[in-house]
């Protein structure tokens, strides 16, 4: 019971992935329906079909989804190069735009960017103008959608189910996009 499930909101929203027990006990306590089924499960004397989609059967508020902060989302927020002088497939660092020191935000979408170690040291502690520096491009916190939330499973055959219901198509599915 390892496998992931696919949680829509009443509207046929995407929610969220939840584990398959978590799935289980929605459908059993009468919180939401299957919609698409996975491969069965069985025991010793009983058998149940797995959900791969559930809808919720009532409708849940949430906020925007936010693009988690880490080091892995910077890089690919930037594209893998330096934002000082877009030099890529060279040892790569996060750089505080405004420093620590300087009063600037220690984990922030907007203070934070991906640069060489080269203009990393050059830069210091100091803002970027400072040291004769320029961002090619303004730091950003990068939209949550449904395709960077959902697109890694789709990659899989094993919730082939969810595509229907995701609305992306296969070649957006094959591009990685």
């Amino acid at each position: 019971m390892s496998s992931e499930v696919l949680i829509l909101n009443l509207d046929y929203e995407p929610l969220n992935v939840a584990s398959l027990p978590r799935a289980f006990r929605l459908v059993l306590g009468g919180k939401a329906e299957i919609l698409a089924e996975g491969a069965p499960i069985r025991s010793a004397s009983r058998s149940w079909t797995a959900p791969s989609v559930v809808r919720l059967r009532h409708r849940v508020r949430r906020p925007r989804p936010r693009a988690k902060l880490s080091r892995k989302e910077i890089f690919a927020r930037d594209k893998h190069s330096c934002q000082y002088c877009g030099r890529s497939g060279v040892s790569l660092t996060i750089d505080h735009v405004v420093p620590k020191s300087r009063g600037g935000d220690s984990w922030s979408w907007e203070n934070l960017v991906t640069a060489c170690m080269a203009c990393n040291h050059r830069k210091g502690d100091r803002l970027p103008e400072a040291a004769g520096l320029q961002l090619r491009r303004r730091p950003y916190e990068p939209r949550c959608d449904v395709y960077a939330i959902f697109l890694p499973y789709l990659r899989h055959d094993a919730y082939s189910a969810w595509r229907d219901f995701l609305f992306i198509g296969e070649g957006v599915i094959a591009s990685g996009a």
